[in-house]
């Protein structure tokens, strides 16, 4: 099992070195990758290392096999750049960033979506709100309703992009509330849930009144608010590391 493990984990560091070889042009669409000798030889790993790393490559659609003329670089693989994984959310830094993105993202989202809403985006972003409220006590399920409520706003935009977007973002839409609410007492995490709810509410009261300003307003205002959260606990944060 051991030796399984270490195999796994290396296979995974090659796999990140592989990919930022692509992700930076070295190795371009079109290219054809190094052969799993040649790629072993220079790695100083084994062949089954390569082998795993390189299928990883593939699953994500940044390689492809080619029969009897080896493994080349997808021309799809520009447009994997933009990637934002679990390991890329871990620190309040990287909340911030994202947030900054969605801010204004999210405004126009509502604006869009203010106007364009049918009955059944409204149903599903009161449902989303409703699993909100009753699973606030369950971090992990109420961030899942969260990014559900986003998920419905995006529909109600009519445009898939908005929600290609949004379902790539995930459940990483949601800043996760224990970097937030970090050793706090009880009653400010339910505080913090009760300003989220009042946020989302007024969203969805804009939407609902096809107000479109309003929804831009209000989402803005709710990631502004998020922003501003996390970006001092963040700048403290760094405060106290460099004492």
């Amino acid at each position: 099992m051991a030796g399984m493990t270490k195999t796994v984990s290396m296979a995974d560091a090659l796999f990140v070195k592989l990919e930022a070889r692509i992700r930076s042009g070295e190795l371009s669409p079109g290219s054809r990758l190094p052969t799993q000798k040649e790629i072993a030889e220079n790695e100083g790993v084994s062949r089954t290392v390569v082998r795993e790393a390189v299928a990883r490559l593939e699953a994500q659609g940044m390689a492809v096999a080619r029969q009897g003329s080896g493994v080349f670089v997808s021309d799809e693989a520009r447009y994997q750049a933009f990637q934002i994984t679990r390991r890329d959310m871990s620190e309040l830094a990287d909340v911030v960033r994202l947030l900054e993105v969605r801010l204004s993202v999210e405004a126009e989202m509502a604006a869009f979506a203010a106007a364009r809403r049918t009955m059944a985006d409204i149903s599903a972003m009161r449902a989303a709100l409703r699993d909100m409220a009753v699973m606030a006590d369950d971090p992990v399920a109420s961030a899942q309703a969260d990014s559900r409520f986003h998920a419905a706003i995006a529909h109600a935009t009519q445009n898939d992009h908005f929600v290609k977007f949004i379902e790539f973002l995930g459940v990483r839409l949601v800043p996760p509330r224990n970097l937030y609410l970090r050793d706090q007492p009880p009653e400010a995490q339910r505080a913090y849930v009760e300003k989220v709810r009042a946020e989302h509410e007024a969203i969805v009261d804009a939407i609902v009144r096809m107000n479109s300003a309003g929804a831009r307003d209000a989402a803005r205002h709710h990631m502004q608010e998020s922003l501003s959260r996390h970006a001092e606990l963040n700048e403290a944060a760094t405060f106290s590391r460099r004492r």
